[in-house]
């Protein structure tokens, strides 16, 4: 009897062992075998905005290796997964042919069910969802916490079924990746569909010589950098291997380039002896190692004009000057162009460096020697090396190095021209122009232990600005329309501006400095007005507060809800949020207004019983405004029956008001201390703070506009401005109301024709900023942005994007 018990116990023991051996608990066991490229999305709204807005991804995403990745994203914009998730691809002919995308339980099922055609089907125990979108079929499987799709059954199912065979390296590298990047890309050396051309042609074939590759995707507008590292293998012959054990220097090549270098390919080490070890073990060669060029530091090929040059750079040439005298043919000692009567001298001691090279000529400039093919080639570079007119000091190469280290073991910096034979290369099957005259490609490599920092940027060139001129420095393109207009907010972190503006499908984006969208958040209905900035626990750390139609939120710098500020009124029609701070102590008072209610909280989101103004007369219909005239605090709130409230902080009449005015569609402002409103037939009123009024008539259209600060009256009427009484007649259109900063101690006035779609800029005088107007359709904000002490300016492009200008 024990004996049945012992072998009944062994019997669940191994059940219970094999079970736990096949739980899959990482998100990296549901990876298919043999994945060619594993794209890790922290941030797919990101993701996806950074391919719409860049230039090179948005090219490239045209090409047939992409058409699965815009399969995929076909579902995944239904899903709009907010947590993390793997896009893993396997590739046959070295395009794609499927794709599996697995996350935690970061999207709504639900959302699907109920837009598209589903069904539950089961296949070997796995039970699935098949959806039908467009006319193609797509799949999901749910195995907590996990849910897994694809748009190819059988991929589901062999996966869900096989053994896991993950190479253990990639949890490392998973595992390392930077969760604050939009993406990360992994992919090996198996993958023939990302790997095979991904440098030059005149370098070394990155395939044949890793193990993984793990790049975070960084974009902006006109520039797209994957940062990370390389692993190789050691037991296997390694091309990067030839540089291990050794360390980067900074590369020197450029120094003595041409200006007009299409492409450097170079190569640095600190100890000739150990890159000779290494190469003799990667060929396989068993011979002594010469000591004739253990001065040598750098290998470069330069190509200029389509022919090539390869530099050595030495820290002392008069040994490898010795040994090349022997094969000097006769020359002119006058002549700094020594032919040689030998030319495989590199090909011979440098490969797999150099191959397919002839040293047929060679000079010394400095402790660098210099070989080329044709003497033209080797003269041009003499000639500009002289002058100065070298590769170092071209805005290619300066734009390269912002992204660069100094000191690389590999690095390969690339013109248009060769980018454009590398993309067409590497993506695009039919060979197209593709608009990228002014960008450039550099990769870099530099060794470390066991593996390689890897850079490799695709990037228009920085060209310097010119003075007195306003230039377009990024256009945004969103998923749907604006519904409001964008305006500029403070990061707290960088003290820079970034942009925030909501789409019409409730969408709010918050975009970077440089034109990067940070996060995208669905929100129930559209802003009211502005968005404020407020210091809620006066930490230095900012929140967005608003109001939709029918609540009131704050939201903290990633997008999230600030407890307890989500506050929803029934009925809806709110007016825009009011924020007082009275004492510029951060002791705010929101002021949130619905009809005739009245609504202010404190920074906690508690009813300020002390303020009686909780009910009006009539519907109010603006948000209320803070002014302060002396040492006094002055709430003016506008109401539907024409009647101006004017009170004190605790809601009690301050300055007694009889008149009732047909309000326009102005707000009040501050002009000469008074209180300043206008009425539908063009009226001024002014009602100073002991109660006295007055009006004035003036001859402007029912439609007018009209700001103001303490000295400075603008007004505009049809298509004449009028900045303190100097008036400015514009073309015809169809005109903003005005708008007045105060950036710098400048006034500065704007108004933007939305007919023509045109932004026009004034200062105080009504003197047009040079280079205005510009090119934008709708009113614009203002600031210095980057605190480089130079404005820029943000406004709607076309329905669905915004511009960003910057003015010089």
């Amino acid at each position: 009897m024990k004996l049945k018990i012992v072998i009944a116990l062994l019997i669940i023991c191994c059940f219970s062992c094999t079970s736990k051996q096949q739980t899959k608990t990482h998100i990296l066991d549901y990876l298919p075998n043999n994945s060619s490229v594993i794209l890790k999305i922290n941030d797919y709204n990101s993701l996806s905005s950074n391919i719409k807005n860049n230039q090179v991804l948005n090219t490239l995403m045209n090409s047939h290796k992409f058409k699965t990745f815009k399969e995929a994203s076909k579902i995944l914009n239904h899903l709009q997964p907010n947590n993390k998730g793997l896009l893993t691809f396997n590739t046959k002919d070295s395009i794609i042919s499927s794709y599996l995308y697995i996350t935690k339980d970061s999207v709504n099922l639900h959302n699907l069910d109920s837009l598209f055609t589903h069904s539950t089907k089961t296949i070997n125990n796995i039970n699935y969802k098949e959806y039908k979108i467009d006319s193609v079929l797509y799949y999901t499987v749910t195995k907590k916490p996990f849910t897994i799709f694809s748009s190819d059954k059988d991929l589901i199912i062999s996966t869900l079924n096989s053994s896991k065979s993950v190479d253990p390296s990639i949890y490392k590298l998973y595992n390392a990746s930077n969760n604050n990047k939009t993406a990360t890309i992994f992919t090996n050396k198996n993958n023939d569909w990302f790997l095979t051309n991904i440098s030059n042609k005149d370098s070394l074939s990155i395939k044949q010589n890793i193990n993984w590759v793990s790049l975070d995707i960084n974009t902006k507008q006109n520039q797209l950098n994957l940062a990370g590292i390389t692993t190789t293998n050691d037991s296997l012959v390694n091309f990067l291997n030839l540089f291990k054990n050794t360390k980067a220097v900074a590369n020197r090549a450029q120094n003595y380039a041409p200006l007009q270098t299409e492409a450097i390919t170079s190569y640095t080490f600190t100890n000739y002896t150990t890159f000779a070890k290494n190469r003799l073990k990667y060929l396989g060669i068993k011979t002594k190692i010469d000591s004739i060029f253990t001065t040598v530091e750098e290998i470069a090929i330069i190509t200029t004009n389509s022919k090539k040059a390869v530099l050595l750079q030495t820290f002392g040439a008069d040994n490898i000057d010795e040994y090349l005298s022997t094969y000097k043919k006769a020359n002119d000692k006058d002549n700094p162009i020594i032919t040689l009567n030998s030319n495989t001298i590199l090909t011979s001691i440098f490969s797999p460096l150099i191959q397919e090279f002839s040293t047929n000529y060679y000079t010394i400039l400095g402790n660098a020697f210099i070989f080329t093919e044709e003497i033209e080639t080797l003269q041009d570079i003499i000639n500009n090396y002289k002058s100065g007119t070298t590769f170092n000091k071209t805005p290619l190469y300066t734009s390269a190095t912002e992204t660069m280290a100094k000191q690389s073991s590999v690095l390969q910096i690339s013109n248009s021209k060769k980018l454009e034979e590398l993309l067409n290369s590497t993506f695009l099957e039919n060979k197209i122009k593709l608009d990228l005259n002014d960008y450039f490609y550099a990769n870099q490599l530099v060794a470390d232990a066991n593996f390689y920092h890897t850079n490799i940027t695709i990037q228009k060139i920085n060209k310097a600005t010119k003075a007195n001129t306003t230039t377009p420095i990024f256009t945004i393109q969103l998923d749907n329309d604006l519904a409001t207009e964008p305006q500029f907010v403070k990061n707290h972190r960088t003290n820079k501006k970034e942009i925030i503006v909501q789409d019409i499908e409730n969408n709010l984006y918050l975009i970077s400095t440089d034109g990067k969208v940070l996060w995208k958040k669905q929100l129930e209905s559209k802003i009211q007005g502005k968005i404020k900035q407020v210091d809620l626990y006066k930490n230095g750390r900012l929140q967005f507060a608003f109001t939709t139609n029918n609540q009131f939120l704050i939201l903290d710098r990633n997008g999230e809800l600030v407890a307890p500020f989500s506050i929803t009124y029934d009925g809806g029609n709110l007016n825009e949020l009011a924020v007082f701070d009275y004492e510029n102590n951060k002791n705010y008072r929101f002021v949130v207004t619905q009809g005739k209610k009245v609504f202010m909280y404190n920074a906690k989101a508690e009813i300020v019983t002390g303020f009686k103004y909780t009910e009006a007369s009539s519907s109010i219909i603006k948000k209320p405004q803070h002014f302060v005239v002396g040492n006094k605090d002055y709430l003016v709130f506008m109401h539907e029956d024409g009647s101006l409230k004017i009170l004190n902080r605790v809601g009690k009449v301050r300055v007694k008001t009889t008149n009732k005015i047909a309000f326009s569609n102005n707000d009040v402002v501050l002009f000469k201390n008074k209180f300043t409103v206008t009425d539908t037939t063009a009226v001024l009123h002014q009602i100073t703070t002991n109660g006295k009024t007055s009006a004035s008539k003036f001859n402007l259209i029912k439609d007018h506009g009209i700001d103001a600060t303490t000295n400075t009256l603008v007004l505009m009427d049809q298509n004449t401005i009028s900045i303190k009484g100097k008036k400015v007649t514009l073309e015809l259109g169809m005109y903003s109301k005005p708008k007045i900063f105060y950036i710098n101690n400048k006034i500065y006035v704007t108004v933007t024709d939305l007919q023509n779609q045109k932004i026009y800029l004034f200062d105080s005088k009504a003197e047009a900023i040079q280079n205005f107007p510009v090119y934008g359709s709708s009113l614009i904000d203002l600031a210095d942005i980057d605190n480089d002490k130079k404005l820029e300016l943000v406004a709607k492009d076309l329905d669905n994007s915004i511009i960003v200008y910057k003015i010089n």
